[in-house]
């Protein structure tokens, strides 16, 4: 059904060609694995990737992760292996996992996820997964990012790849994977989390978005997405500097991690701030619970020091400046 009459649907032919250039760069023989849900974005991806893999001369199979939310999860994700295994993927496996409580709902689903999806590439000995996050997907997280007023590296949105990880659909808009999937005739299941608003990321897309778009006319979708992809370049230049400044300013002992006040005071607030966030990771802080406010504080002991006795950092991390240096780690005390 994605071609008629010798004509290939446009929806189809649009994730058809993202995959294409996502996987492009790979060597022959390269095992892929697509994370699948059996919503329509990953049907899509599915759908495109085992067209496209084969071409590239690569090996693509699925993972369906089962998080056991709802009482039929078992069959949705049944539902969704068996419509992977008949567009050809091998190998297709289903993957049932527990979500814990730590970092909310959403993030302790979003872990137990990932952990699945790395377990799933090791045992299958695959070199890339990937996710079938859309336009709109990105453009979310760039407001959500606004929200918490997390900086640059939060408004760059998601990578389009991550290590292990790609997503090959971030150009692509949410409408076209739903439309691809009635082209070619895949039974998509509809998670009832999307419409539920109890959830950021649910009120931003039914609620927020819509409201930004009457304001300030179509296309706001597509600008965010495209805004995100130029902070990302910003943003990792940055970074590789401050990475380049804790090699020499921060280092970590059997106790904590110290960072060097002196050479970070000399170094523009961009680089030393996104060095001392690392600091605080390396001390033990969750990078979901460590935000720019937190790092301000800390950069404070540096900038504006007048005596403050310690910064409480996330995970019981506490950074505490002694002489010509601050300390971070869990415990530590004046």
């Amino acid at each position: 059904m994605a071609e008629r009459r010798g004509r290939l649907h446009p929806a189809v032919a649009r994730t058809r060609e993202a995959v294409r250039l996502g996987l492009a760069d790979l060597p022959r023989g390269t095992t892929v694995l697509v994370a699948c849900s059996g919503g329509a974005d990953s049907l899509a991806l599915a759908a495109a990737t085992a067209f496209e893999a084969p071409k590239l001369g690569l090996r693509a199979g699925a993972v369906i992760v089962d998080h056991g939310l709802q009482a039929d999860s078992a069959h949705v994700a049944a539902v969704a292996a068996e419509q992977c295994r008949s567009l050809g993927l091998d190998p297709v496996e289903v993957r049932a996992v527990e979500v814990g409580t730590n970092g909310g709902p959403e993030g302790a689903a979003r872990t137990a996820r990932y952990d699945a999806l790395r377990d799933a590439a090791d045992a299958f000995g695959a070199d890339v997964v990937l996710l079938a996050h859309t336009r709109d997907d990105q453009a979310e997280t760039v407001l959500l990012g606004l929200a918490r007023g997390s900086g640059a590296r939060s408004l760059a949105g998601m990578a389009s790849v991550a290590g292990l990880l790609r997503r090959p659909l971030l150009e692509v808009p949410r409408a076209a994977t739903a439309a691809a999937c009635i082209a070619s005739g895949l039974r998509p299941w509809h998670d009832p989390h999307n419409d539920d608003p109890q959830y950021r990321r649910v009120r931003v897309r039914h609620e927020v978005l819509p409201v930004i778009e009457e304001a300030l006319g179509p296309g706001v979708t597509e600008a965010l997405a495209r805004t995100a992809g130029l902070l990302r370049a910003d943003a990792d230049a940055l970074d590789a500097l401050a990475a380049d400044l804790a090699e020499t300013a921060v280092r970590r002992t059997e106790e904590d991690v110290v960072c060097d006040i002196g050479m970070l005071a000399a170094e523009p607030q961009a680089i030393r701030t996104r060095a001392l966030r690392q600091a605080a990771l390396e001390a033990g802080c969750q990078a979901t619970d460590l935000t720019a406010g937190h790092v301000a504080a800390v950069d404070a002991l540096i900038t504006d020091w007048r005596g403050q006795r310690w910064i409480d950092l996330p995970q019981a991390v506490r950074a505490i400046r002694r002489g010509g240096f601050i300390h971070l780690a869990r415990g530590v005390s004046g």
